[in-house]
């Protein structure tokens, strides 16, 4: 069984993707400049402070330390955010039968993992 797909369909769909990708990009961005602070506040003190640190940590280290860590926060956040956003869609798409998750007739919820 074939089904065709309109032109407009597509289009809507690959805005909703273009403008999920600009959402996750952007809480990415801000998770990223956030964790280039808070880590590069304790790396460069230590280094001031620390005989260790002084003598073991160059400046490409602490380089290291920090885009490492606002890299990390990035793709972290940028991939919840991606995930929150599909999850959501999906749900708003699915079919009314699929959308009520309440367990009816046994006196039990569901746990909480399974709600949307």
């Amino acid at each position: 069984m074939s089904t065709t797909v309109s032109r407009a369909s597509l289009d809507q769909k690959l805005a909703l993707a273009k403008r999920c990708s600009r959402e996750a990009t952007l809480a990415g961005a801000k998770a990223a400049a956030a964790a280039t602070v808070a880590s590069a506040i304790p790396t460069l003190a230590s280094v001031r402070m620390l005989p260790w640190a002084k003598a073991n940590i160059n400046p490409t280290g602490q380089a290291l330390i920090i885009s490492t860590v606002a890299g990390m926060a990035y793709f972290i956040a940028a991939d919840k955010k991606i995930l929150s956003l599909a999850r959501r869609h999906s749900f708003e798409n699915a079919p009314e039968h699929l959308k009520n998750t309440s367990f009816q007739g046994t006196g039990r919820p569901h746990p909480a993992f399974f709600r949307p």
